[in-house]
């Protein structure tokens, strides 16, 4: 037959059948060892001992993870099919080379992750293509060289981290092009210089880490390239002096260099910089501190913690310039007698005097013979190790992990910095277990059927940063059981038998940071839980049991940065607690038993919180007030997997970045219409779908049109005419609490009888023959 004679309705039927065809094969394309997500885009094959990017993942792919594959090398055009990818990553996949162009082609490219490979040189055009690239971590490998122009196609990279790597030195522009760059972080390297021109170009930088590197003095002139830099932290190398006029920084805020070596520092060290306000330089050698010159004027806050200060008359300048500049000093006196241990904001200028040159000279000589001669290095041909544990010279680190020991086995080189003890049998730890490795930075316990640590145990681990004690059977820890470790910032008790919180334990630990509880049986925090953990910022306790959360808990922790209590048994929001932790930025509270969020339940934290996790709670009410105060400064909100059928006002959140309410069975009536209202605003992907009324199941609440007879409706744009479908039998499901069913009814009536009154002739009211449409 002549296809121009054919009527057109012979191809419809044709057009739609090829079209299923395609859409069904589209669905069908999917890597073997791989799982995929039709509705996400997004492609999973983590594990698989892949060796190469499967070259059938499908081309609308966004999302691909290929996580702990031995993909070794990643050749030109590797992502060429996959032109679509937003987040891409590649961790742990024994990658040694990344080839010119491997990624050209990723245009869309937002997020690459690259850590824990065996990269060692980024070649001048390896991340050429990802035009749209925002954060790029390359952590833990093993790179030793950035040839000249590796970032030059970067231009919309906000985050670069290159931490635990082998880098030495950092030529002039090695980071040319990035001219968006928010942070980078270059902790845990070598370094041990940087050229004048090496940040050159980065103006719009604002954070810096350089900690855990081998520089020896400050940088001074490489600094001042960074205009616009408010946080640096050099802390953890081995500087010993700051002289005058040193860091020069006309926006810098937030300066760390504790844990170094400083001995002596100019009083006009930071007179060049203007906006600081904290100044850092605890944990280090310094027994007197001279009052600033008046360069940073807005200086509020000194931490001289660690350092051995001598509270005599030396100190008095210092301490009527901070009275007098309000300026907080932290630390404590390491002598006189007398005054030893005595908090530096406690002692009176008139207490610090000077002795006689007589009673000095004894004092400094009785001080000088308590201190204990350093043990003699061993020949370096010749390395000491327990029998059954290997000990590496070159790396430092020493294992006996699995070898069945029952007591801690002695006799480590003293240089060993990581020492793993995992695996064995110990059942408890006695007192001075660990003699002669005072350099140990990392501790590993895990798994070692740990019953019971003495008090100091650990004592001489004056270095020690990580301590891992988890999966043992810990069900209680004495107040002395970490005595002696003045560095400890990470400590892991996951995994243990704690059914209360180990109150106390934690006071001769004045460095610790973060302390992770998971997965333990602790029922409740108590008035005064942290005492002793004044410094710490990160506090991990999901998956207890906790019922209660005194409003006094965490008084302790005003610095405390987050906080996970998720998969607990909390029956609500513990809003008097948090008023104690208003730096919080992050709250998790999923997976617990609460029902109800009040107004006001997050207002003390409204200048700080960032992330808000209220998924997967059985949640079915919120107030509209529930959110109040958070306003700009909330960038991720998760609801998903709750039994809301209304959401607060969402208004406020101007800053929102993410947000899910994916799973909740979401009335799609007149109620709604300000979060309707709400989405068409905003430039977010928001996961609303309705559960009612029956027709609309299913339906995103974007793309119903029902709110447009609902007062104030009117202006949202017209959606696709929906045919309802037949009514099917309702399931059964759980009857709501009788209040619920109150307030739900009362909105109806008041929405119906807004409706009836309205004076907008053109307003059609709904026949009372289909109820769900009235109340739309």
């Amino acid at each position: 037959m002549n296809s121009q004679l054919c009527p057109d309705i012979f191809w419809v039927p044709l057009l739609s059948l090829l079209l299923l065809c395609t859409a069904a094969a589209h669905a069908a394309k999917c890597p073997q060892q791989c799982v995929c997500d039709q509705i996400q885009l997004a492609v999973t094959c983590i594990n698989q001992n892949l060796t190469q990017v499967p070259p059938t993942v499908d081309e609308i792919t966004v999302k691909l993870d290929l996580r702990g594959n031995d993909i070794q090398e990643l050749p030109s055009g590797a992502f060429k099919h996959t032109p679509y990818l937003t987040h891409l990553s590649l961790q742990r996949c024994n990658i040694r080379r990344v080839k010119e162009g491997a990624f050209r082609g990723l245009g869309r490219l937002v997020f690459l992750n690259l850590a824990n490979n065996h990269i060692e040189i980024l070649y001048q055009e390896s991340f050429d293509g990802l035009s749209s690239l925002k954060q790029l971590m390359i952590d833990h490998n093993r790179v030793e060289e950035i040839q000249p122009g590796a970032f030059s196609q970067l231009g919309f990279l906000n985050l670069l981290s290159l931490t635990h790597n082998q880098l030495v030195y950092i030529p002039n522009m090695a980071f040319q092009g990035l001219q968006n760059i928010k942070l980078l972080r270059l902790s845990h390297n070598s370094l041990n210089y940087l050229d004048t021109e090496a940040f050159a170009g980065l103006f719009t930088l604002t954070r810096l880490s350089l900690d855990h590197n081998a520089l020896q003095f400050f940088p001074t002139e490489t600094m001042t390239r960074l205009p616009e830099v408010t946080r640096l932290d050099l802390s953890f190398n081995p500087m010993t002096y700051l002289g005058e006029d040193a860091v020069s920084m006309a926006k810098l805020t937030h300066l760390f260099l504790d844990h170094m070596s400083l001995q002596d520092l100019a009083n006009s060290a930071v007179s060049n910089c203007p906006s600081l306000t904290h100044l850092d330089i605890s944990y280090n050698q310094l027994r007197v501190v001279q009052p600033f010159t008046d360069g940073s004027p807005n200086l509020a806050r000194l931490n001289l913690a660690g350092n051995p200060i001598y509270c005599n008359c030396y100190l008095r300048p210092l301490k009527e310039w901070a009275i007098g500049r309000k300026v907080k000093l932290l630390g404590t006196c390491g002598g006189p007698a007398h005054l030893s241990g005595e908090n530096l904001e406690a002692v009176h200028p008139p207490e610090l005097r000077c002795q006689s040159q007589e009673a000095m000279l004894k004092a400094e000589f009785e001080e000088a013979s308590r201190i204990m001669p350093l043990p003699t290095e061993e020949p370096e041909n010749k390395v000491k190790c327990p029998t059954n544990c290997a000990c590496e010279v070159e790396t430092h680190h020493s294992s006996c992990e699995n070898r069945g020991h029952t007591k801690v086995p002695r006799g480590f080189p003293p240089n060993t910095r990581l020492l793993d003890l995992r695996g064995n049998h110990f059942h408890y730890i006695p007192s001075n277990s660990f003699p002669g490795v005072a350099q140990v930075v990392s501790l590993h316990l895990q798994r070692c059927k740990i019953v019971e640590v003495e008090d100091g145990a650990f004592s001489g681990m004056k270095g020690l940063i990580y301590l891992y004690l988890s999966e043992n059977d810990l069900t209680s820890l004495s107040p002395n059981a970490f005595k002696g470790l003045p560095q400890l910032t990470y400590l892991h008790l996951e995994k243990n038998r704690f059914t209360s919180f180990p109150k106390g334990a934690f006071k001769l630990v004045p460095s610790l940071l973060a302390l992770h509880l998971e997965n333990n049986a602790i029922t409740r925090l108590e008035s005064g839980s942290l005492i002793g953990a004044e410094g710490l910022r990160a506090l991990y306790l999901t998956a207890n049991a906790i019922t209660q959360v005194s409003p006094r808990a965490l008084d302790k922790a005003s610095d405390l940065d987050t906080l996970h209590l998720g998969g607990n048994k909390l029956k609500e929001v513990p809003t008097e607690a948090l008023s104690k932790v208003a730096s919080l930025r992050d709250l998790r509270l999923s997976r617990n038993s609460i029902r109800w969020v009040g107004p006001n339940a997050f207002h003390p934290l409204a200048r700080s919180l960032k992330e808000l996790y209220l998924d997967n709670m059985g949640l079915e009410k919120m107030s509209q007030n529930s959110l109040a105060g958070l306003g700009p400064g909330l960038r991720s909100l998760f609801l998903e997997g709750n039994l809301l059928e209304e959401v607060p006002d969402l208004h406020p959140l101007t800053a929102l970045e993410v947000i899910n309410l994916a799973d909740n069975p979401l009335m799609c009536d007149c109620p709604l219409l300000p979060l309707r209202m709400w989405i068409e605003k905003v430039n977010l992907k928001v996961r609303a779908t309705c559960a009612n009324p029956p027709e609309l199941r299913g339906r995103r609440v974007k793309d119903v049109h029902v709110f447009k007879a609902c007062p104030g409706g009117e202006s949202l744009p017209s959606g696709p005419t929906v045919t309802p479908k037949p009514a099917k039998a309702p399931k059964a499901t759980k009857p709501k609490p009788m209040h619920l069913n109150r307030l739900r009814q009362a909105k109806m009536l008041k929405t119906k009888t807004k409706l009836r009154r309205s004076p907008n002739k053109k307003q059609v009211v709904p026949k009372k023959s289909n109820k769900r449409q009235s109340t739309a």
